[in-house]
C-alpha cells in the first residue's frame, strides 16, 4: 500500500510544475533574457545588462522559492499568525517588538538610487511573478489557504535583518548570565561565565567579565516568560566554516575559498538560491536568501567569496526603572520621561471569525534605547523592565553593500562592499585571480564606556553608555597572511590585545582549531582535499576528554565496557561507531550533574541549552582536573571528582539509552542516535510528512567537528543546526565549482528538484555549479526565454 502511494505521489510533479521552456512575456526588461537550467533545475541567466539579470532573478526564484519567500517574510515580519493562527500570536509580538520591518521601512527611505535600484529591480521580477495567474502559483499556497502578496523594500531589508539577528545574538548570554547571578550570586557565577578561546593566541586566557556592584541585585529574570520567549523561538541559529587558501599553498596556483554557512536546514528545499548571473559586465555564480539579489557566497571571474557569523556583540539588554508615580513613565536617575508608544495590529487566522481573521491591537513601548521586552519585574526598589538595544538599527547607510559584490574586480573592491554592509555582522573570507586572500568582519560593532554585554546593563542616568562605533579599519581582518590562509568557525578571532569589546560567548575553539591542523599540514591542497576538509569528523573536545571519561569508566565493573569503546576510539564522529554516542551521551549527562546541584534543574537546563556558554569553560575544568562544581552539594559530607560524576553520568546515559537503542553500547551506533530529518513546510509532523518530505538519515559530526551536525540539548540527539550548503569555489577552475545543498533548487512540493541533492549532501558525492559558458550548455536540460 505504501509502495502504491509513493508511486503517486512521485508522479504528481506536474501539479506543481513551473514553465522551463519556451517564451514568456516579463514587463520591464530592456531586451530578451535566456535563462539554461542544468541537470539539478539550477538556472543561468543570461541578460544583456545588470538590471535584467537582477530583475531576471527575481522572477525566476520566485519561480522556485515563492512560497518559502512568503513563510521567511511572515516570519521576520510578525505575521506569521496569519497562517498558523493563535499559535503564532507570541512569536509575531515578539518579532513586531524587535521591528525587523518597521526598521526596514524606515531604511528603505534613505537607501541611495543605485542600490534601491538594485532591490527593486529584483522585486519587480518577484511581482511579476505573484501577478501571474494562481496557476502558476506553488501548490502550498493552496494547501496552507494563503495568497501571495507583493512585496516591497522593506520586505526585503526586513529579511536582511532578521538574518542578522542572530550574527549577533548576545541577548541570550545576557539572559543566562543574570539567571546565574539570581540564583547562586555574582562571585559564583563568574567562575562558570563563558570563556572564550583564540587557538591563535598561545596563552588563552582571557580577562573575566567585570560587573559593577548594581549588577548583584537579583531580577528574577528566568521567571520573566515575555523574556525568555526570545530564547524559546528566537531567529535563525547561525555558525558556519570558511577558510580561503592562498596562490602558494595551493596545488592549482590560484587561491580556494571554502565555505559552509550551518543554519537550521530540516525545510525544505533548503534557505539558500542558486543561480548564475551572466551579463557584459560580470559573471556570478552563487547562492543568496531568497528575497534578497545578488550573491551572498559564490564566485565571479574575479572574486569568490563565504561567510560566517562573525558574533560582534552588538545587543545589549538594560534594565530600566518606572516611574513610581506613573506606570507609563520611566526613570533616567531622577528624570522621568514618557515611553514611547507603538501600536501595531495582528491579523490572527481564526475559522469562527467573519472573514476567518480577528484582529489583536498590540502595544510596544520605547524608551531611549530601545523597546521593552519584558514584563515588570516585580519584588525590587522599585518596579522594572527589560529593554533592548540593537546597533543595526541606529547606524543605517544609504548603501547596503551587497550591489557591489558582483562587480568586484578584487579583494580591495571586496573591502569596499564589506566596509558598507552593517546591516549584519559576518566574517567576510575573500580571495581574487591575482592570487590575494582576505578576511574582514562586516557590521558596526558598538565601543562601550561601561559593562561588556554579558549581563543587562543598569541604567542610572541619561548618559549613552555607547561612545559610537568602531572603525571599519579597526574591525577585526587580514590580508594576505604568511601562513598563506586565512579562517573563521565562529570563534574568538580577535586577541587580548584587541582595544575593543568583542563578545561575551563565541562558538566553543574546537573546529577552528582541527581547521588549523588540516590547513597547517605540508604539501599543497586541491579542491578535492578542502571538499574532504568540510566532512571531517575528528572531534578535538573528545580527543582531550574521552580518555579522561574512559578511564573513569574502566574503572568499575557496570561501566566497564563503555570505557574499552571510548577507549579504542580514534574521535571520529563517524555514523557506523558506537563511541561517538558514548561519548555524547555520557557528557551531556556529565554536564547536568557538574550545574544541577548549585543551579537547580530550570537555571541549569537554561544555561545548559546554550552550548557556545558553557562548552568551552566545561572543557577547561575537566582538563585542569579541579573546580568546586564536580562537588555535588547535595551529598553532604562526601567530596565527589570529575571522575565520580562520569561514573555516575555513564549510568544516566545507560538507562536512557537503552530503551532505543538496546542495552548493549556496542550496539549504539551513531547514525542510529545522531538523525536528521527533512521536511516539507507544509508538512512537519504527523502521517504524510515522510511521503512530502526527504527522510531521515544517520548523521556524522557533531556540533564539535567541522562536519557540524548539532543537536538540541534537552532533545538529543536529533540534529537541528547543519550545513546549509558546502562550497569550494577555485579560481583556477574556470569551468566548475564544488556545491552541494542539503534539499535542492525548487521549493515546490512533489518536485523532483526539491529533493534531489540530499543523497548526495549526505554521502559527500561531489556536486557542481557550471561556471563557463561551455560548462554550461553542456549541461543544459532546458531554456527560457523572458521578453520585454
Amino acid at each position: 500500500m505504501i509502495s502504491l502511494v509513493l508511486m503517486f505521489f512521485s508522479g504528481c510533479s506536474f501539479l506543481n510544475d513551473y514553465e522551463t521552456k519556451g517564451t514568456l512575456n516579463l514587463p520591464g526588461l530592456s531586451g530578451p533574457v535566456t535563462v539554461l537550467r542544468d541537470e539539478k533545475g539550477m538556472a543561468y541567466i543570461y541578460a544583456g545588462s545588470a538590471e535584467d539579470a537582477i530583475m531576471a532573478q527575481g522572477f525566476i526564484t520566485a519561480q522556485d522559492r515563492l512560497f518559502q519567500m512568503e513563510l521567511t517574510r511572515l516570519f521576520a515580519c510578525g505575521r506569521i499568525s496569519e497562517l498558523a493562527g493563535a499559535q503564532g500570536r507570541a512569536h509575531d509580538i515578539r518579532m513586531r517588538t524587535i521591528g525587523f520591518w518597521r526598521h526596514g521601512r524606515r531604511h528603505a527611505e534613505i537607501l541611495d538610487t543605485r542600490t534601491k535600484h538594485f532591490f527593486q529591480k529584483y522585486l519587480d521580477g518577484v511581482n511579476a511573478f505573484v501577478n501571474l495567474q494562481p496557476g502558476d502559483h506553488h501548490l502550498e499556497f493552496r494547501l496552507a489557504g494563503i495568497k501571495p502578496g507583493l512585496w516591497t523594500l522593506a520586505d526585503s531589508l526586513a529579511i536582511l535583518y532578521y538574518m542578522s539577528w542572530n550574527s549577533a545574538a548576545n541577548l541570550d548570554t545576557e539572559i543566562i548570565t543574570q539567571a546565574l547571578v539570581d540564583r547562586v550570586g555574582m562571585e559564583k557565577a563568574k567562575e562558570i561565565l563563558p570563556l572564550s578561546v583564540n587557538p591563535d593566541e598561545i596563552d588563552n586566557q582571557r580577562k573575566a567579565a567585570s560587573f559593577g556592584p548594581q549588577e548583584s541585585e537579583p531580577l528574577r529574570t528566568a521567571m520573566d516568560q515575555s523574556l525568555l520567549g526570545y530564547l524559546k523561538d528566537g531567529p535563525l541559529r547561525l555558525g558556519s566554516n570558511n577558510w580561503s587558501m592562498g596562490a602558494g599553498r595551493s596545488a592549482g596556483k590560484k587561491p580556494v575559498v571554502a565555505n559552509d554557512p550551518h543554519l537550521d536546514s530540516r525545510i525544505l528545499p533548503g534557505p539558500w538560491y542558486p543561480s548564475g548571473l551572466i551579463t557584459p559586465d560580470f559573471r556570478a555564480v552563487g547562492v543568496t536568501i531568497p528575497g534578497i539579489p545578488g550573491m551572498v557566497v559564490g564566485r565571479t571571474a574575479h572574486i569568490a567569496l563565504g561567510v560566517t557569523n562573525a558574533y560582534g556583540d552588538t545587543q545589549d539588554l538594560y534594565v530600566e526603572s518606572l516611574d513610581p508615580k506613573d506606570p507609563e513613565r520611566y526613570l533616567e536617575g531622577e528624570k522621568s520621561l514618557p515611553f514611547g508608544i507603538i501600536e501595531e495590529t495582528l491579523k490572527i487566522k481564526d475559522k469562527n471569525a467573519p472573514e476567518g481573521f480577528k484582529e489583536e491591537k498590540v502595544r510596544i513601548r520605547l524608551t531611549g534605547r530601545g523597546p521593552v521586552i519584558s514584563g515588570v519585574l516585580p519584588d525590587l526598589k522599585t518596579d522594572k523592565v527589560i529593554t533592548l538595544r540593537y546597533a543595526p538599527f541606529e547606524h543605517m547607510e544609504p548603501a547596503v553593500g551587497m550591489e557591489r559584490l558582483l562587480t568586484a574586480k578584487n579583494t580591495s573592491d571586496v573591502r569596499e562592499a564589506v566596509r558598507r554592509l552593517n546591516t549584519i555582522m559576518l566574517n567576510m573570507v575573500f580571495a581574487d585571480s591575482e592570487g590575494n586572500i582576505g578576511w574582514h568582519v562586516s557590521g558596526k560593532l558598538p565601543i562601550r564606556k561601561k559593562g561588556d554585554g554579558t549581563i543587562p546593563f543598569r541604567v542610572s542616568d541619561g548618559e549613552n553608555d555607547w561612545a559610537g562605533f568602531v572603525p571599519f579599519e579597526e574591525m577585526p581582518h587580514a590580508d594576505n597572511p604568511a601562513r598563506g590562509w586565512v579562517g573563521t568557525c565562529n570563534h574568538m578571532t580577535v586577541g587580548k590585545d584587541y582595544p575593543h569589546h568583542y563578545w561575551s560567548g563565541v562558538s566553543p575553539s574546537f573546529r577552528y582549531a582541527r581547521l588549523k591542523e588540516l590547513l597547517d599540514a605540508p604539501g599543497l591542497k586541491t579542491a578535492d582535499d578542502h571538499w574532504q576538509f568540510q566532512r571531517d569528523t575528528v572531534n578535538p573536545l573528545a580527543r582531550e576528554i574521552a580518555p579522561l571519561m574512559a578511564k573513569a569508566l574502566l574503572a568499575r565493573g557496570e561501566t566497564n565496557v563503555m570505557g574499552e569503546i571510548l577507549r579504542d576510539w580514534d574521535h571520529r564522529d563517524d555514523p557506523d561507531k558506537a563511541a561517538p554516542t558514548v561519548f555524547q551521551a555520557v557528557y551531556r549527562q556529565f554536564a547536568r550533574l557538574v550545574f544541577e546541584d548549585e543551579l537547580g534543574e530550570e537555571t541549569a537546563k537554561l544555561m545548559l541549552s546554550e552550548w557556545s556558554y558553557w562548552h568551552e569553560r566545561l572543557q577547561r575544568m575537566v582538563v585542569e582536573g579541579r573546580s568546586s562544581w564536580f562537588d555535588d552539594v547535595r551529598t553532604g559530607g562526601i567530596k565527589e571528582s570529575a571522575s565520580d560524576l562520569f561514573h555516575r553520568a555513564a549510568l544516566r546515559a545507560m538507562e536512557e539509552l537503552a530503551p532505543t537503542l538496546g542495552k548493549d553500547p556496542k550496539e549504539w551506533l551513531w547514525g542510529k542516535a545522531h538523525r536528521v530529518e527533512y521536511v516539507s513546510p507544509i508538512r512537519r509532523k504527523g502521517f504524510g510528512k515522510g511521503l512530502v518530505g526527504g527522510g531521515s538519515h544517520g548523521a556524522a559530526g557533531s556540533g564539535e567537528t567541522l562536519h557540524r551536525n548539532i543537536y538540541d540539548f534537552d532533545q538529543p540527539f536529533q540534529v537541528v543546526v547543519s550545513a546549509s550548503l558546502r562550497m569550494v569555489a577555485d579560481l583556477s577552475d574556470d569551468d566548475k565549482i564544488l556545491a552541494v545543498l542539503p534539499g535542492g533548487v525548487a521549493g515546490r512540493v512533489f518536485h523532483p528538484h526539491g529533493t534531489d541533492q540530499i543523497e548526495k549532501f549526505m554521502g559527500g558525492e561531489k556536486v557542481y555549479w557550471w561556471f563557463s559558458d561551455k560548462a554550461i550548455k553542456e549541461h543544459t536540460r532546458s531554456i527560457l526565454t523572458l521578453v520585454p
